[in-house]
């Protein structure tokens, strides 16, 4: 089975700074700020949503095909893909720029200044796609380029493919129009809870409207799990999967996309099914700091699974 992701592949630099922001900002002045942190450690992690998702399912067995661009600074970061046994060859690398890279700053009480460089992410992919056949084809359209997340769309219309539609962090910079119409025609659209109440005030429709245009909407609450909605009205509560302790939650939703599309290469109609492997996988990466340090093999995956849900995974 062919598995495509389009979405980002970025460095995370994550930064920490001994002291508070707010005692080195001076509240009268804000208007003409200029401040200097010397920060304490820098720690550099593999991310970006096709990164931390094609990792995910490396560890089920899969071998993804990541659609992105990258920069002239990603040998670093292929090496690790090929050590997942991750295929690189459809990744573009643009010579003249950088791989897009979050600088993430923290402070001792857990405030945050994030600054984010697009780099080669500005640029689209533009991997052609056209041996491709719907039925040994699935797809998910992550955050990224947003060239690319509209293209590809209308690509997957129309070969029918079938296509998970993930907005995300793309949400702020997209239209109304462009929103609905990566929604209408998609096997899947997935966000979470308030990405979902956004969706629907940009796109000014309310959500029966949107599952008219959709085959599913699987709604994520945290570590409420989550709601899926399903094209003849029925409606399945999918609860998380017990973490042994909460350490670090970004990267949990794109291990959950992981796990579901593994459920769905397994058996497409059961929606369900697929939440709960989904769910799983997420558990693994709540529990670890860095969206793609934490690991399984398929039988611990598969006893975690069981004995959280008392069936068989696979």
């Amino acid at each position: 089975m062919n598995i495509l992701i389009t979405g980002s592949l970025a460095y995370d630099r994550i930064m920490n700074f001994p002291g508070t922001f707010a005692d080195n900002i001076l509240p009268e002045s804000i208007h003409r700020l200029n401040v200097s942190f010397t920060v304490g450690s820098m720690n550099e992690n593999f991310g970006g949503t096709a990164g931390n998702i094609a990792y995910a399912l490396s560890l089920l067995g899969e071998s993804p095909k990541i659609i992105a661009s990258v920069g002239n600074d990603f040998d670093s970061y292929s090496k690790w893909l090929l050590k997942c046994h991750i295929p690189i060859n459809h990744i573009n690398i643009i010579d003249n720029e950088a791989t897009a890279c979050a600088y993430i700053t923290t402070d001792s009480v857990s405030n945050q200044i994030t600054v984010f460089n697009l780099g080669a992410m500005k640029y689209p992919a533009q991997y052609n796609l056209d041996d491709l056949t719907a039925q040994d084809t699935i797809a998910i359209i992550a955050p990224g380029n947003l060239e690319d997340m509209l293209n590809y769309s209308r690509f997957y219309k129309q070969k029918g493919i079938n296509y998970i539609f993930d907005p995300g962090q793309t949400l702020p910079i997209l239209s109304g129009e462009q929103l609905t119409e990566m929604i209408t025609g998609s096997m899947i659209f997935i966000s979470n809870d308030y990405e979902l109440e956004l969706t629907m005030e940009k796109t000014s429709l309310t959500l029966e409207q949107i599952i008219k245009k959709t085959d599913t909407i699987i709604t994520t609450i945290a570590e409420h799990g989550c709601t899926i909605i399903k094209s003849d009205g029925n409606t399945i509560n999918v609860p998380s999967v017990k973490v042994k302790a909460v350490v670090e939650p970004t990267g949990a939703g794109d291990a959950f996309r992981a796990g579901l599309i593994k459920g769905l290469i397994i058996d497409k109609t059961n929606i369900e099914h697929a939440a709960k492997l989904g769910a799983t996988s997420a558990a693994y990466c709540v529990e670890t700091s860095g969206t793609q340090h934490y690991s399984f093999n398929l039988k611990e995956y598969k006893t975690r699974f069981k004995e959280a849900f008392n069936i068989e995974p696979f």
